[in-house]
């Protein structure tokens, strides 16, 4: 397949300025475009096909270009590809653009200079996202085949992750980086909650999905580096180490809790939203406690955390 032939979506309620994006791709050797009219239109097309590169409007009626570009994360989630999105927006300064890097989106161009910003922007899409939808599909290969080999004593076979035991090995490197280093480690343990309900009303199969598209938001969340464990069906954990304990707050993980608490998951049974409680726990400099009571500890801090929809930082005695 060519560099041109990959697949480009273009979302615009006003037909001329969707028809100058078509005729710019198109003069560039760009071959596979669609169009829609409208974000459900484009959403049906994305569920028909997937896209590469979704160019869109930020204004629209019905749905704008900040709720389709939620409901492409959730569309990439169910599918585990990645769709980069640039939006089309006359928009200027920076709390509006903060607000949409925060939602996904991944680029603008500002309509007054599209003839000359399209075209660069589009072709960096092209390198990402190739790069990007190559890393998931080998990620995933590695996931069906640590399944098949039945490598479960580290690894969870549903989503990829460490289990239990997996994860009081990187909680041990942590702690010990602390001693050595300063700075703290940081467990957050993180419950989907009502699981067995769900699990009751929904089906083992569908309960699957919920789990896979929770676990593929919780690592966009996180920094590369940080540990991801799955240590029960309803329980992951967060492992990582921070220089500066002043940054181990719960409000430096305030971007993790409300993604996975705010925004609906994607399965094949439909959207379902899901109450997900987070509690943390550190051991700064000197502290000394094992991984596996440090684990315990941090399982307190749960049902406060879904009382007071927040996270609950757990002390570190008692």
């Amino acid at each position: 397949m060519s560099q041109r032939d990959i697949s480009i979506l273009v979302v615009d309620d006003a037909k001329f300025s969707s028809a100058v994006v078509g005729r710019s791709l198109k003069a560039a050797g760009y071959t596979d475009i669609r169009h829609a009219s409208s974000a459900s239109a484009g959403l049906a097309l994305m569920e028909e096909r997937p896209v590469a590169v979704l160019v869109a409007d930020w204004l629209m009626p019905e749905m704008d270009g900040l709720e389709l570009t939620r409901r492409v994360r959730q569309l990439d989630e169910s599918t585990n590809r990645y769709t980069y999105v640039i939006l089309l927006t006359a928009r200027e300064g920076v709390t509006a653009l903060k607000k949409a890097f925060d939602e996904g989106v991944d680029d603008f161009v500002n309509k007054s200079s599209m003839n000359d910003q399209l075209l660069p922007r589009v072709m960096a899409a092209e390198r990402i996202t190739g790069m990007h939808n190559r890393i998931l599909v080998e990620n995933q290969r590695l996931i069906d085949a640590n399944a098949r080999l039945r490598k479960q004593t580290t690894i969870d076979p549903l989503t990829g992750y460490g289990n239990r035991q997996y994860a009081l090995k990187r909680l041990e490197d942590a702690l010990r980086q602390s001693r050595q280093r300063g700075g703290a480690a940081c467990l957050l343990m993180i419950r989907i909650d009502h699981y067995a309900d769900l699990e009751q009303r929904h089906g083992k199969a569908l309960m699957q999905q919920l789990v896979l598209a929770f676990s593929r938001r919780l690592r966009q969340l996180v920094r590369p580096m940080d540990v991801l464990a799955r240590i029960s069906p309803d329980h992951f954990c967060l492992i990582t180490y921070q220089a500066d304990s002043a940054n181990a707050t719960p409000g430096s993980f305030r971007r993790l809790y409300d993604g996975l608490n705010h925004r609906a998951y994607k399965t094949a049974g439909g959207f379902f939203q899901l109450s997900v409680s987070v509690s943390l726990i550190k051991s700064a400099d000197k502290d000394e406690i094992e991984s596996e009571l440090l684990l315990t500890r941090s399982l307190r801090g749960l049902d406060a955390s879904h009382d007071g929809k927040r996270i609950v930082e757990q002390a570190l005695s008692g």
